[in-house]
């Protein structure tokens, strides 16, 4: 795999894990959310006018158009693994930006994650 590639597939998924925590951010301290009661269409349409989620969303389909492109250039089991590298990125995102724990369990699924890239990256 090219280096050029490589950078494809790791910015296509660092791009969707920012949408990732955009989303979240966007949808967090919602106004009623979609709890029970709540009119469903008004709490998904106050969703999809929030900023963040706007943003998040666009964010989506910027690592699409990334991923198209890595996968034009590379075979799909060698690219498919790095999109693993998310949940990494969204454990540690959440863990910094939101306060959600990250314990022994999940720490080392998280490495696990990473070791197993780093050998299909080797292959």
């Amino acid at each position: 795999m090219s280096l050029q590639t490589l950078a494809l597939i790791l910015m296509s998924v660092l791009t969707s894990a920012a949408a990732q925590v955009l989303l979240k951010a966007g949808v967090s301290g919602a106004r009623g959310g979609v709890e029970a009661g709540t009119n469903l269409p008004v709490a998904l349409l106050d969703f999809l006018t929030r900023p963040a989620v706007l943003a998040g969303l666009a964010l989506y389909g910027v690592g699409a158009v990334l991923w198209l492109g890595a996968l034009s250039r590379t075979e799909l089991s060698k690219a498919y693994p790095f999109v693993s590298l998310g949940f990494v990125l969204t454990a540690l995102a959440g863990a910094l930006l939101f306060g959600e724990a990250v314990g022994l369990v999940r720490a080392s699924g998280i490495a696990l994650i990473v070791a197993g890239v780093v050998l299909v990256a080797w292959s």
